[in-house]
């Protein structure tokens, strides 16, 4: 589980796909202390849930290795991603950590468009939109992660929504960089879901 506070930003540094394209070995360069980072560890990756399977030290700079399957490439941004391609990234929440967003389980349910950027003085504003079956779990006020970052809902309309943006945020993870077209995984509030699925068994 994780809370949709970004730590980090990494780069993936190696590529290969294996499993005739069904299946990506990511390298990720890092900040984290690679003595910290174990075989089997969870780490978020632009709000997806990777496990580490290998990890090392070159050139001062912490990297690990990850498998990207099927599924994910399907479902998810990470069939873009390449090598450069910058990522926020998350260790796995641990008992009596501050929980300083929302809920978080790493699956994301799929993607979102920006539609448009407004900079406005003191913050940003970003308009997306997204399918239908998603955007019934998006609510005003309501928490969504979008690459990885726990954010909450501005305005919704149809399969529309905006979330606004402080300047921190937009410094420390990728989200400054984004711009109209860009897709970016969305997860939906978990509380949300399970309401909705307590409605259709009644």
């Amino acid at each position: 589980m994780f809370t949709g506070i970004v730590t980090d930003i990494g780069e993936i540094v190696g590529f290969t796909p294996t499993a005739q394209g069904q299946l990506h070995r990511l390298r990720i360069a890092c900040n984290y202390d690679q003595i910290t980072i174990a075989d089997g560890a969870s780490i978020a990756s632009n709000g997806v849930c990777l496990t580490v399977v290998a990890s090392g030290v070159a050139g001062g700079r912490t990297w690990y290795d990850v498998d990207a399957a099927a599924e994910t490439l399907a479902l998810t941004t990470a069939k873009h991603w390449k090598l450069g391609t910058k990522l926020n990234l998350e260790r796995a929440l641990k008992i009596g950590d501050e929980l300083g967003g929302h809920i978080v389980a790493g699956h994301a349910d799929g993607v979102a468009t920006l539609v448009s950027r407004e900079d406005l003085p003191d913050m940003a504003r970003f308009e997306l939109s997204t399918t239908r079956e998603l955007a019934r779990f998006i609510a005003t006020k309501g928490s969504i992660t979008l690459d990885g970052v726990s954010l909450t809902v501005n305005t919704v309309k149809d399969t529309t929504f905006s979330v606004l943006i402080i300047p921190h945020t937009l410094t420390v993870t990728t989200i400054g960089g984004w711009k109209a077209g860009d897709e970016v995984n969305i997860e939906v509030d978990l509380m949300a879901r399970y309401a909705a699925r307590l409605t259709e068994m009644k």
